[in-house]
């Protein structure tokens, strides 16, 4: 089996290779000259073919040249053919001192003398005089020379040719230690030419090789027959063992490297340019960190260690970070123009938390959404550091959506460039690849719900500081080289900095305490000693001391740590979880274990697939969504089986290489991908969702990192022109995530987009039917939020809500009480429906069952204020006022923050002629929503009974700022008409009726202007055309008869009054107006008696109506009746003691009596 160029082959010759040819020799003048040091090396092809028949021929075939040319190395002088295994071994020549080792090292030759003797069971008495016994036993020891060990080097290293020249040309051992190997190891004469043919070695490394090779075909046969991989493997092997400068050192002077051997592995990984001082050290350190000292060819060959869609030899510098934020920043870029959408609403503006009105400590003893931990209803969503982001956006920006969306893309743009970095850092040693999965990551769409929704933003944020955490640990061990321990923690300030910035991400969502998982496993797999396994010591305990020691520590401290995160987690919720009901999470209320189960393990196949093909994505994925798998046949375990497979598959491949070389991109990749999703699985809690986009965030990473991974290993089995093929393919993947990503965050832009395109994907998920029905109600378009109600209903018969709205909507009070019922059959504890058929029943009379239904709302819905608000109407409807005010402020008190409330209560106050209370609570409705419409409205009002009207006018107009309906236009036009600015009336109501074109009351409001301004037919024909749309119009008739009476055609105006007071209508205050109408239209006919009944009628109706009063004492003042008048007219004063009109009327009364008495004196004096 092969693995990218120069794989080995077996001869196809037979065990003598008859029918090969020679190999050719290269002409000394040819040879390439070695960068590190000048050692001219020859280069035999290996062209597998021509056998020689023993190790002479091998000889006479090599160039000869002297042992200078390989400076470093020692040489071994032949050995005779008829020499046995172990015997006649030659003597090593001590190395020379050479300015080319390394720095501060010295010269094996220069060790100690006294040394103990105990070298000689590794074979080691060829060595040199002035090489130490103990530097001997290292050399030896480490590089494993006997029998044995040498047969499990070779035999676990399933190398190439170049493997075997590698570990033999830099194994520094007598001729015996090399026959014992040799000896043990079946080689073919095939393979031991392909071996030399393919050795670049110099004369000297030649030289020795040969000398220590036994001398049968058999031996040869032996060595070389157990080594069938290829020159790839090979290369990967020397490519992870060094992973620091230090790491690189100790490799080179335990195994005995030279310049040579080094610059025979730069060309191994493709890189053909050395630093100019050519030092070993400095040379080894450019492979190792990949420094710019070192460049790779300019080209590629296949299973080269990077993506080709930059050119190969690119330097990338910082500036490459900027990429991914850019990509990042235009994916998700026409979401800044959004509205707050969905769970915004309730997160942000709902949310007192959010403003800095409410005192800071407030976020720490709240959930996500403004409730206290403590309470049973609590979402139990712990993020007070997410709470405090929307704080800052709201005081910086206020409720603007587009700073809090923006804050949002720029936290996805850095945990993209951040993403890099650590991949580069920590997963990659090729940048190219660490860019091409932090470019995937910043494109992939299923981050569209954590970015475009704004309270995504823990999502975002939290992975920022998972990464954050991560980096930090990881900066926090000894980078230096290779020891038989685990790397001590060389800087605890970045260990402490790690763990702060762990319970950062925590604090921002919960599932940031899986870094800490992350983290320790990080250290305990990859950052394990590759020779950890293979120390040992008399005492085991100490030796697992040894060995483990460091990491155990900082496994103790980080478990300690997240120990005490957990425990105040669980303190904090009050020792109870969240509740969730059935349409949240189906599965986890199955009563069927093997439901959940199956239902379970399919939604984790679910996930991976979303995240590799996210062609449907929905804001949600609730209630009928995924159906639930009750049975082993249904055909989607067949997903979860492959699922299962390829996981498992990967996580044996890791383990697999753990002992040799660990497979650092796909565990990286797999812990980035299975840890943060663990809180999301149903593993260990039920969750409040069945999928959830946006969990999928931190997850994607690792996902990103597997994928990428993938693509190498697959173009390192592919040539050039495929291998660009595959590039190709990644960059249109790139291009199909970018525009997947802009055009889902358009769904995000406001309440309609997004829920409509929820019904669009999935039709059959009755939650985002429910939802645009909600929005479809909002916007009373009824018709169509019915349809979408029924839909719910059809989808899931047991949705209680649905019904409860539908009954919201229907007009039949009747069919509504049905609807109310049927939801409480389904959900009794539906504080919503109890609140609602209270109301109803109250309206029908019915108000014991109604006062009933509310205070069993509230028992169930404590926090909900309406309830507490119309239970205190009804009590006040009853006159049990102070029943009516302890509801209030019990309402007020169990939930602070409702402005309704606050509203509602200042109108009981008003009621109650509290009028300076009633303000303070108006005006605490307005702190806590400042857009509180109707709070201004009932504050305008209030000052206007007052007689401030000009305060009244302020709060009318910024309620009019706020909303332009009717409701608002009407009080601030009756103010404008009553207080004789008609022309400034009259403008507003014809802007209004522009708003509003079908709204009757401000239509009548528009012609009675219009009357009042002299503008008679307008009036008249908008009056009469009202009329016709709605006959039963008893103002239509009213005014229509105040026209006429303007007109002074009251005999016209009497009848239209009359018409009016025919409709019967039962609004008393209405009633009154009209016979006081009547009886004006009466007086001007001068039907006095009539109109003293109307009047009369009016008192009954009405008794403070003062000029009611003062008209009857007028047509008895001028029926000459004095004393009745008086009469009226000291009654109109009680009610109306300012009126001139009264106070002219009292006068001439007063003369005319005083005329009278004056008159009866002279009489009776005249008598007398």
């Amino acid at each position: 089996m092969s693995s990218g160029e120069g794989g080995s082959s077996r001869s196809r010759g037979g065990r003598n290779g008859v029918g090969q040819s020679m190999p050719k020799e290269i002409p000394e003048d040819k040879v390439p000259r070695d960068a590190g040091n000048g050692a001219k090396r020859s280069h035999l092809r290996a062209n597998g073919r021509g056998l020689c028949s023993g190790p002479k021929m091998f000889k006479q075939e090599l160039p000869k040249k002297d042992a200078s040319d390989a400076p470093g190395q020692s040489i071994v002088t032949g050995v005779p053919s008829s020499t046995a295994n172990g015997a006649g071994q030659s003597q090593l020549r001590s190395l020379p001192n050479e300015k080319g080792t390394f720095s501060g090292e010295k010269n094996i030759s220069q060790s100690p003398q006294d040394t103990p003797n105990i070298i000689d069971q590794n074979g080691t008495k060829g060595l040199p005089k002035g090489t130490s016994n103990g530097m001997a036993q290292r050399i030896l020891g480490e590089v494993a020379t006997s029998n044995g060990a040498a047969q499990r080097i070779l035999g676990e290293m399933h190398t190439s040719n170049g493997v075997a020249q590698r570990i033999l040309g830099e194994m520094p051992t007598s001729n015996g230690a090399a026959q014992r190997i040799h000896g043990d190891m079946p080689t073919s004469n095939g393979a031991a030419q392909r071996i030399l043919g393919e050795m670049p070695t110099s004369n000297g490394a030649a030289k020795r090789i040969l000398g220590e090779m036994p001398t049968s075909n058999g031996a040869a046969q032996r060595i070389l027959g157990e080594m069938a991989t290829s020159n790839g493997a090979a290369q990967r092997i020397l490519g992870e063992m060094a992973t620091s400068n230090g790491a690189a050192q100790e490799l080179i002077r335990e195994k005995g490297m030279t310049n040579g051997t080094v610059q025979e592995v730069l060309r191994d990984k493709g890189i053909s340019k050395v630093p100019a001082q050519g030092t070993l050290a400095n040379t080894t350190r450019s492979l190792v960190n990949g420094t710019s000292g070192v460049r790779p060819h300019s080209a590629r060959k296949p299973g080269d260690d990077h993506l080709v869609f930059l050119p190969s030899g690119t330097s990338l510098g910082h500036w490459v970070l900027a990429l991914p934020a850019i990509l990042a920043t235009l994916c998700f870029v026409r979401s800044v123009f959004g509205e707050f959408v969905h769970d915004d609403v309730w997160a942000i503006l709902n949310n007192p938390d959010s403003r800095a009105e409410t005192p800071l400590s407030s976020i720490f003893g709240n959930d996500f959404w403004g409730k206290a931990m403590n309470d049973n209803t609590s979402h139990k969503s712990y993020r007070p550091l997410c709470v405090l982001s929307f704080r800052i956006n709201v005081f910086l920006g206020g409720l603007n959506a587009i700073y809090f969306h923006a804050i949002n893309i720029v936290l996805h743009a850095a945990v993209s460039s951040l993403l890099m970095f650590t991949c580069s850092t920590a997963v990659f040693e090729d940048k190219r690849l660490a860019l091409a999965a932090a470019l995937l990551f910043s494109a992939h769409p299923i981050h569209t719900e954590a970015v475009a929704g704004i309270v995504g933003r823990a999502d975002v944020l939290s992975c920022l500081l998972f990464l954050l955490t991560f980096l930090s640990y990881i900066r926090s061990m000894d980078s230096g080289p290779p020891r038989h321990s685990f790397p001590p923690t060389s800087a605890p300030l970045f260990l402490l900095l790690s763990l702060i910035l762990g319970t950062g991400a925590v604090l921002v969502k919960e599932t940031g305490i899986t870094v800490f998982g992350v983290c320790l496993t990080y250290d305990l797999l990859l950052l394990c000693p590759t020779r950890c396994k293979r120390y040992s010591s008399p005492d085991p305990r100490a030796s697992i001391w040894y060995v483990a020691g460091p990491f155990l520590k900082r496994a103790a401290l980080v478990s300690l740590y997240v120990a005490l995160v957990l425990y105040f987690r669980l303190r904090i919720m009050g020792g109870s979880m969240p509740l969730f009901s059935e349409q949240d999470n189906p599965a986890s209320f199955s009563p069927y274990p093997l439901t959940r189960f199956l239902t379970y393990l399919y939604l984790l196949a679910f996930n991976s697939w979303l995240l590799l093909a996210p062609i449907t994505l929905c804001y949600d994925w609730q209630v009928g969504s995924i159906p639930l798998i009750n049975s082993l046949w249904d055909v989607r375990n067949l997903a979860t089986l492959l699922f299962v497979g390829i996981v498992g598959s990967l996580a044996l491949h890791c383990l697999a290489f753990l002992k040799r070389a660990p497979r650092r991109e796909v565990l990286v990749g797999l812990l980035f991908l299975v840890f943060p999703f663990i809180p999301a699985s149903n593993l260990f809690f039920r969750v409040g969702f069945v999928v959830a986009e946006r969990v999928l965030y931190m997850p994607s990473m690792g996902f990103c990192i597997l994928c990428v991974h993938g693509l190498k290993v697959l173009q390192s089995h592919v040539g050039q022109r495929r291998s660009l093929s595959l590039t190709l393919c990644f960059l249109f993947l790139l291009l199909l995530f970018s525009c997947k990503s802009l055009s889902q965050s358009e769904c995000w832009r406001s309440r309609e987009a997004l829920f409509r395109s929820g019904v669009q994907t999935l039709p059959h998920n009755a939650k985002v039917h429910y939802n645009y029905a909600n929005f479809l109600k909002d916007q009373s378009r009824k018709d169509e939020a019915i349809m979408h109600y029924k839909t719910v209903l059809r989808l899931y018969p047991k949705h209680s809500s649905a019904l409860n709205n539908l009954g919201t909507l229907t007009a039949n009070t009747t069919e509504a009480e049905e609807y109310y019922r049927r939801a409480l059959m389904i959900s009794p504890q539906h504080s919503r429906a109890l609140f609602n058929l209270g109301n109803l029943l109250r309206n029908k009379g019915q108000d014991d069952e109604a006062e009933l239904l509310l205070r069993e709302s509230l028992h169930y819905g404590s926090y909900f204020g309406d309830a507490y608000s119309s239970l205190g109407s009804l009590l006040a409807d009853q006159k049990r006022y102070e029943e009516a005010d302890d509801v209030y402020q019990t309402g007020i008190k169990s939930c602070p923050e409702n402005s309704d409330l606050h509203n509602n209560y200042g109108v009981f106050l008003v009621d109650m002629e509290k009028s300076q209370k009633a303000e303070s609570h108006y005006l605490h409705a307005l702190h806590l929503r400042p857009d509180h419409h109707v709070a201004m409205l009932n504050l305008g009002r209030l000052y206007r009974s007052l007689g401030q009207n000009k305060e009244a006018e302020k709060w009318y107009r910024k309620a009019l700022q706020i909303s332009r309906e009717a409701d608002v236009i009407s009080p601030l036009g009756a103010l404008l008409y009553n207080t004789g600015q008609h022309e400034e009336a009259r403008r507003l109501y014809q802007e209004a009726v522009g708003l509003h074109p079908r709204n009757i009351q401000i239509r009548l409001s528009l012609a009675q202007v219009l009357a009042v301004l002299g503008q008679i037919h307008e009036a008249e024909a908008l009056a009469y055309g009202i009329a016709a749309e709605v006959p039963d119009c008893t103002e239509c008739f009213r005014l229509l008869s105040a026209i006429y009476s303007k007109r002074e055609d009251y005999v016209k105006a009497l009848e239209l009054i009359d018409f009016a007071l025919q409709m019967k209508s039962n609004d008393a205050k209405l009633l009154s107006e009209l016979h006081f109408t009547r009886g004006n239209q009466l007086r001007e006919l001068n039907h006095l008696e009539e109109a003293f009944q109307s009047y009369e009628r009016v008192a009954e109706l009405n008794p403070t109506q003062a000029q009611a009063w003062m008209n009857m004492g007028g047509i008895r003042h001028m029926q000459g009746d004095y004393t009745s008048a008086r009469a009226f007219y000291q009654k109109a004063a009680v009610l109306d003691p300012d009126s001139k009109l009264l106070k002219e009327n009292l006068a001439k009364l007063q003369r005319i009596e005083n005329r009278l008495q004056g008159t009866k004196a002279k009489d009776q004096i005249k008598d007398k």
